[in-house]
């Protein structure tokens, strides 16, 4: 508790706004409401389940492809089925509840996952980057960039 005040405004906002919280049993890069793009602070009460699943996601794989060697990229298992890992090579959203992940299986076979934001599990996984490949794609920078794009030309 601190002996801070704050309006009921503030309170309010305050209530709406993204929190995080993770315990881990090692040091782990976790993340944090400190390096949230400027697209995650704003009210969660102003977007889809859809947006804001998937500005979610984006800063998980972030998140996961800090902990990864040069020698691999973030990939996708699927839980409950046979699919295998799917490379992440673009991740959408239709709202107002639909994720979409797009990317390549282990055969190299184009593949796509469309999730309903209500069954949605997502397990990064780390995969080898491909041997002709100088360095791995780091896919979270990109579409954290493309959130911010997307924030700047909105404002």
């Amino acid at each position: 508790m601190n002996d801070e005040i704050a309006t009921s405004a503030e309170a309010l906002e305050n209530d709406v706004l993204p929190k995080i919280k993770e315990v881990h049993t090692t040091d782990q890069n976790c993340p944090s409401t400190s390096d949230l793009p400027k697209a995650m602070k704003k009210s969660v009460s102003k977007k889809s389940p859809a947006q804001w699943a998937y500005e979610r996601i984006i800063l998980y794989i972030q998140n996961f492809e800090k902990q990864l060697d040069s020698d691999h990229e973030v990939g996708l298992g699927f839980v409950g089925g046979d699919a295998g890992v799917m490379k992440i090579e673009g991740l959408g959203y239709f709202d107002p509840d639909i994720v979409t992940y797009y990317g390549t299986n282990g055969a190299g076979a184009k593949t796509q996952l469309i999730q309903h934001v209500s069954q949605l599990n997502v397990m990064l996984v780390s995969s080898p980057k491909k041997v002709d490949q100088a360095e791995p794609n780091r896919i979270g920078f990109q579409l954290a960039t493309a959130l911010e794009r997307d924030e700047d030309a909105s404002t």
